[in-house]
């Protein structure tokens, strides 16, 4: 029976996508719920599962292709191998078919699980399959890789050859490497993400009054709590107690005080929002994406931990939903993960105001007439000043500075 491989229904904010990746090719086998192909929008990758167990037939819309909500991408075969019906295959072929060693091994594995072990250099010899007949999933890959055992041991094969200078759209400039002494220019097109970040970012800043002030936080009353309760925290609720559920809790209680650095800009109509929902920042491969936490107001410091780990795995597996990036009173960007001292975030339109964060360094500090050593942390409040004076953006930060200094005011609602 075939099947018509559709793109996901959009909502109304997006208007068409580009078809990104094709998993498969036609003829080639693919198992039930394994991915086909990956449909990129303006802001989120929609992953594409195939239906059934079965064969991609036919590729009507090739990558790099605009498409629309449910137009038709391709055409599967359901319980059949290629182009050629199931009867008429024989067991050899069937075999051949199926069998995908990544490095040479006698391991079947699916066309999607032998791309990612070849991504991340794992001997497929080593994964242990859970797929139907002995086969290596994509999730039996993931796995191997989380639990720490993706090296190849000594005896592995080479891994395989780098791949053509004419690279698909979704290749990232981290991964473009040039040969040593080598004059030479690689053009990749910028996907719709990055394509759509950097509009973005350009609209910001030509279309709001952006200031940015700042101020420095004594990270060391939280260091001493999170050290102090870290394990407890762990073993009752499941997730490790990290910095970010601080931070989202005193710009929460800050944004509260501060209805203005809460509110959005409309046309000529300032919306003042009675609700926190506060956007976290996630880098990816394929770009920043903000997926928004609602009701930070009504949620405990556990809540927020496990929410972020969700949605940072989710993001870079590409799996989070249009609808989990949308809407958000306010954003908070975590640049101190990868070393940054100090910085200018930029807004997130049509929100009036964003929270940089930096690395923790310890330095030198004058405390009550003597020098002292304390880690610190330097804050960034970027704001629309057509919303909001200088004055509140000020007070603002310094009330998150406050907290901080004191996270018993946290726990206590004071």
């Amino acid at each position: 029976m075939t099947i018509e491989i559709k793109t996901p229904a959009f909502p109304e904010s997006v208007a068409d996508g580009t078809v990104a990746t094709w998993h498969v090719q036609p003829g080639e086998p693919i198992s039930r719920d394994e991915p086909l192909v990956d449909v990129e929008t303006d802001k989120v990758v929609l992953e594409v599962v195939a239906p059934a167990d079965g064969s991609l037939k036919e590729i009507v819309k090739a990558e790099g292709d605009i498409v629309l909500s449910e137009e038709v991408l391709g055409i599967f075969v359901e319980g059949a191998v290629g182009d050629t019906a199931p009867q008429t295959v024989t067991p050899s072929e069937a075999a051949s078919a199926e069998e995908a060693p990544a490095a040479g091994g006698d391991v079947i594995m699916s066309p999607a699980a032998r791309k990612l072990a070849e991504e991340k250099g794992i001997n497929p010899s080593n994964i242990a399959a859970t797929g139907k007949g002995g086969r290596v999933t994509k999730e039996d890959v993931m796995n191997h890789s989380s639990q720490g055992q993706g090296a190849a041991p000594a005896k592995a094969a080479p891994a395989p050859a780098p791949k053509p200078a004419a690279a698909s759209s979704q290749m990232q400039a981290g991964a473009i490497q040039f040969d040593a002494g080598e004059r030479a220019e690689k053009r990749v097109p910028m996907t719709r993400l990055r394509a759509t970040i950097a509009r973005r970012l350009v609209e910001a800043q030509q279309n709001a009054a952006m200031l940015t002030t700042y101020n420095e936080v004594n990270m060391k009353p939280v260091m001493e709590l999170r050290a102090k309760y870290k394990d407890q925290f762990e073993k009752k609720h499941g997730v490790k107690l990290g910095f970010m559920s601080f931070f989202v809790k005193a710009a929460t209680e800050a944004l509260k005080n501060f209805p203005a650095v809460n509110a959005s800009i409309d046309g000529n109509d300032m919306v003042y929002h009675g609700y926190q929902d506060v956007g976290v920042a996630v880098s990816t491969e394929r770009g920043l994406v903000v997926p928004v936490l609602r009701d930070t107001d009504a949620m405990g410091l556990a809540e927020i931990e496990g929410s972020i780990n969700d949605f940072g795995l989710r993001a870079r597996e590409g799996k989070l939903g249009i609808e989990e990036m949308q809407g958000g009173t306010f954003t908070i960007s975590n640049g101190g993960i990868f070393g940054s001292m100090m910085s200018t975030p930029i807004l997130n339109p049509p929100q009036t105001a964003i929270l940089g964060m930096h690395k923790i360094q310890e330095r030198p500090m004058a405390v009550n007439g003597e020098v002292v050593i304390l880690p610190m942390m330097y804050l960034a409040v970027s704001y629309d000043h057509r919303m909001i004076d200088g004055k509140e953006a000020v007070q603002f930060l310094v009330n998150i500075k406050d907290l901080l200094e004191d996270p018993a005011r946290l726990i206590l609602d004071i």
